[in-house]
């Protein structure tokens, strides 16, 4: 377009035309400063969103943890590190223990363990070490923990940190380009070839009946001007751009830009029951020990028992956690303490949860450093295993758990142990199977369905999109909250060992049987997403964690959970919810659908109307007329169209049916020859319009300039 306008405008002042050769000249200016005007709107669009979705950090500031950018952590701020967080700084740990992905650092993808120092060293201020020193207590800042918690004290920021000095700032990558974007371009280059072909016969055709040369090739020009939609590209570059801010004020953050044209072909959702569905707002609700039953409310007596049930339960639980089940745990435990721990123990050994042992074991050594006491926390078959019950007992206590789940509580088991002390650190047991575990009870926890999801599912049904909820819970819970948010029908769980025991094609038909998955472990989450895509299905899939990261990249919409959800998850993901509601994903569904149906009006209009434009610069030269359309006019056509759609097609709302259709096609696109034929057909009837007018003018004695 810049080219034709400067040929065009050149042609015109060597006719001797200056007004109007410098009116092209510095048309070319004006689609320049509006071209980069649209790019920084868009620009300042995407950064914004970079910003917000740039990794946290959860500090210690006066005794209270605060979430907070990781820009803004400074020298001797508290780091509280958990699974799955990216560092935000250099520190050293002063308690707990991590492991910790440093290949962004040191090429090498083996986890690197770190610990606070058995003896506490008060000076902080030691030379900055570097990745793959002999440091343990060093972390540094962009590597991900991928295992473990622990607190650290930021040491160095900024580009003091070991990234900032050996590489400096990492540069974002730049966003991919979406399938609407290259379409569009392959639509633009077809048409730029075709207007150039035609330009050139025009020009031709304008020579031979006797224009002259500059004369036939402003004709030509203008017939190139008329057919290429060069607006196109940016329009919805734009639309996209300005699509991810109306997303982010329903608090969703847009992390790749091109997940907006997938929304409206979701088909398929599936979804984390806690925490989306629920509210995450856990309190413990029912006691079981001894084959005895209680269910907890405010002002309760709890005898010695019970209370030795929670405060193993407060043992096996990290301090500062920001997980809601172990912070009821924690509140309650304080509310009714026990006493048979003398308060002095310190833990010197932790078996992690893990994807195969669903279990939390701490180890804590009493003040003279002899007997240690070893408390964990679970689901209940894994602290079976490690109590290694009797067929009976175990009998007892499934019936118990199966009779808590059925009044939608998620069941936690309890057990711990005494040992002696080993004679060095390394002298812990590999696996907590060697530890004798003694039984004591069960932990059932209530946590109350969201407002506002039942109405949400209806929406999801009224417009084709099946809901497929998962949850490591028991199966009896899943289906207990299942029915209690408003899933409709007898609802079938699916099991996470019945999901490893079929095949593919097997799975699939169970899953079409289906709407809710228990006892779900990551990796199955990653499998049935590759399983309904293989069938055609556009997924979307919700997670929070470490381990949820390769299924949220595998799906064609990967969602995380912004308040709970891990900085991996975040990364892995397309879009982040802020405020981890049902409602919200639904509400970003309408408007991925509204802002696709908003490209396909914008291109319609496009096309619309060029069509006359082509055909009043075409028809004039067979029809043997003087010219009625300049170069001039077409460039106030270019300056109209271009915001005509940006801003005004943009921003119109939903249809009011556009969540009572079925998804959309994944390879619809607002380019099919069903969406813009009616605009070529309304372009075309306006074409005719214009030239039966302007033939009646020429008629009646006007020239070509007044018409």
């Amino acid at each position: 377009m810049f080219v034709m306008l400067l040929v065009a405008g050149t042609a015109y002042l060597l006719l001797g035309d200056t007004t109007e050769g410098l009116f092209l000249l510095g048309a070319v200016v004006a689609v320049i400063a509006l071209s980069l005007a649209q790019q920084h709107r868009t620009d300042q669009a995407l950064k914004a969103l970079r910003d917000l979705s740039a990794p946290r950090a959860l500090v210690l500031r006066e005794g209270i943890p605060q979430r907070i950018a990781g820009g803004e952590v400074v020298r001797d701020d508290l780091l509280i590190l958990n699974e799955g967080d990216r560092v935000a700084a250099d520190a050293r740990m002063i308690d707990g223990s991590v492991e910790a992905d440093e290949s962004l650092l040191t090429g090498e993808s083996v986890p690197v363990p770190h610990a606070a120092p058995v003896t506490r060293n008060s000076d902080l201020t030691l030379r900055a070490p570097a990745p793959g020193d002999a440091v343990p207590e060093h972390v540094f800042a962009g590597t991900v923990i991928t295992r473990g918690t622990g607190l650290a004290l930021v040491t160095a920021t900024g580009k003091a940190t070991a990234i900032g000095r050996i590489g400096g700032e990492l540069h974002a990558h730049a966003a991919p380009t979406s399938r609407l974007q290259q379409s569009s371009r392959r639509l633009v280059r077809r048409l730029g070839a075709l207007a150039l072909v035609l330009a050139g016969l025009q020009a031709l055709v304008a020579g031979a009946l006797g224009a002259s040369p500059l004369d036939s090739l402003l004709s030509g020009i203008t017939l190139a001007m008329a057919i290429l939609p060069e607006e196109i590209p940016v329009v919805l570059t734009v639309f996209l751009a300005l699509g991810a801010v109306r997303i982010a004020r329903r608090s969703v953050l847009t992390r790749r830009v091109t997940a907006i044209e997938t929304l409206g072909s979701i088909s398929v959702l599936a979804v984390d029951k806690t925490g989306t569905l629920t509210e995450n707002r856990m309190s413990i609700a029912e006691l079981s020990r001894d084959g005895e039953q209680l269910r907890v409310a405010p002002g309760i007596d709890l005898s010695l028992s019970f209370r030795e049930l929670l405060e193993t339960a407060n043992q096996a639980t990290p301090a500062l956690s920001s997980d809601p089940m172990e912070h009821a745990i924690t509140t309650l435990s304080t509310c009714y303490p026990a006493h048979t721990s003398s308060g002095d123990e310190s833990v010197v050994h932790e078996y992690p949860l893990t994807p195969h042992r669903l279990a939390v074991t701490r180890v804590h050594m009493s003040p003279n450093r002899v007997e240690a006491c070893v408390s964990t926390k679970g689901a209940p078959e894994t602290v079976f295993d490690l109590c290694h019950l009797s067929a009976a007992t175990r009998s007892i206590a499934t019936d118990q758990i199966a009779s808590m789940a059925q009044r939608g509580l998620r069941v936690l088991g309890i057990a711990r142990a005494r040992c002696s002390v080993p004679q060095t650190s390394t002298g812990w047991p590999a696996d907590p199977h060697a530890f004798d575990f003694e039984f004591l009870g069960l932990i059932g926890f209530a946590d109350p369905p969201r407002a506002g999801v039942r109405e949400a599912l209806q929406q999801c049904s009224t417009a084709g999109v099946r809901i497929l909820m998962l949850t490591g819970d028991h199966p009896h819970t899943a289906r207990a909250i299942a029915e209690q948010v408003g899933f409709q029908g007898p609802v079938d769980v699916l099991s996470g060992d019945t999901i490893d025991s079929l095949d593919d094609g097997a799975l699939l038909k169970r899953l079409g049987e289906t709407s809710v998955c228990a006892r779900v472990k990551p990796a199955q989450k990653l499998r049935l997403v590759r399983v309904l895509q293989q069938d055609g299905e556009i997924v979307g899939m919700t997670g929070d964690g470490v381990n949820d990261a390769p299924a949220l990249n595998a799906a064609d919409v990967g969602i995380a959970m912004g308040r709970r959800g891990t900085d991996v998850a975040r990364e892995a993901s397309a879009l982040v919810l802020l405020d981890d509601g049902f409602d919200r994903i639904v509400e970003t569904l309408r408007l991925g659908r509204c802002i696709f149906d908003n490209m396909g009006r914008a291109v319609a209009f496009i096309f619309a109307v060029h069509v006359p434009v082509i055909a009043l610069s075409l028809v004039p030269l067979l029809l043997r007329w003087d010219p009625l359309l300049a170069p001039i006019h077409i460039v106030l056509f270019e300056l109209v169209i271009d915001p005509a759609c940006s801003i005004v097609l943009e921003s119109e709302p939903a249809a009011a049916d556009v969540m009572q259709r079925p998804p959309r096609p994944a390879d619809a696109s607002p380019f099919d020859a069903r969406q813009w034929w009616p605009a070529v057909l309304q372009g075309a009837l306006l074409a005719v319009l214009l030239l039966l007018s302007a033939s009646f003018l020429l008629q009646s004695g006007h020239d070509a300039d007044s018409v």
